[in-house]
């Protein structure tokens, strides 16, 4: 598994995702700001992380309305894709959310 091709959705001027391209060179960096994420990665990182793929304490959260906030996770994502948790990082058919040990472990290890 290897060789699988390695696809990080974060933005480009964000700490945790220049640290997980670091460690990761040969990840291909999609800024969501500029691409998005398409959506049957966002369903899929949905169906496995839920609530934890928004990030409610992002400045992008805090300057959202009540009625905003309100939005369904997946429309609310597409609309505000800065409000994702970074990275994404997706290898084969896993998804891995944030950037800490763990990850990096599951990611150089493979």
């Amino acid at each position: 598994m290897s060789d699988d091709k390695v696809t990080l959705y974060g933005l480009k001027n964000c700490d945790s995702c220049r640290k997980a391209l670091k460690a990761l060179p040969q990840a291909k960096l999609v800024d969501v700001r500029d691409e998005g994420v398409p959506r049957p990665v966002l369903e899929m990182a949905l169906a496995q992380f839920g609530d934890r793929l928004v990030n409610t304490r992002s400045t992008t959260w805090r300057g959202l309305d009540e009625s905003a906030r309100a939005t369904a996770p997946l429309e609310l994502l597409q609309a505000h894709p800065a409000l994702m948790k970074r990275p994404l990082i997706a290898r084969g058919d896993r998804l891995y959310l944030g950037w800490d040990a763990e990850t990096a472990d599951a990611l150089n290890g493979m």
